[in-house]
């Protein structure tokens, strides 16, 4: 756990006492992960040894966990996380030239996160808004009918 950079003891203890105030740990390892993504970001090797010990369940199963479920992510994602819809609906609408294009402006590949840590960028197989094909998600705003000449207006409403 301390050869964990990036996350702070004061993210252990916030965890810790989340855990704690559980009325049961029984049955609770889903919750506490998606507690855990949010105080960390992500769910490195480090926060994954802490809920087993905390939770007293295998790393294994922990582990088996957060890669089953797409939600949960082991490496770190941007300030702004970035995900394209590539469901059946967007794909045929154009979410490749999409991605194409958010890669080519944000330079990183899907899965990469930009240098200042400020993007990251996924692909997802369906966000269920098929009428707002292609969809693009920046942390928990939709975007809808995007194209790629939409890409650098959008980008922009992030810059600081």
């Amino acid at each position: 756990m301390d050869s964990c950079t990036c996350c702070t003891n004061k993210g252990y203890d916030d965890l810790g006492a989340f855990i704690d105030a559980l009325p049961s740990k029984k049955g609770e390892l889903i919750t506490v992960l998606h507690q855990a993504q949010s105080i960390f970001g992500y769910l490195p090797r480090e926060v994954q040894e802490f809920i087993a010990e905390k939770l007293d369940l295998p790393l294994a199963k922990v582990y088996g966990v957060v890669k089953f479920y797409s939600f949960f992510t082991m490496t770190p994602k941007g300030k702004h996380p970035i995900s394209v819809c590539m469901g059946t609906a967007c794909y045929v609408r154009g979410a490749e030239d999409v991605v194409h294009e958010l890669s080519r402006q944000l330079g990183i590949p899907v899965g990469g996160v930009t240098e200042d840590g400020k993007f990251s960028l996924d692909t997802l197989r369906c966000v269920g808004a098929c009428g707002l094909a292609p969809v693009v998600i920046i942390g928990e705003k939709v975007y809808g009918r995007v194209d790629a000449k939409k890409v650098a207006g959008i980008l922009a409403e992030y810059a600081e």
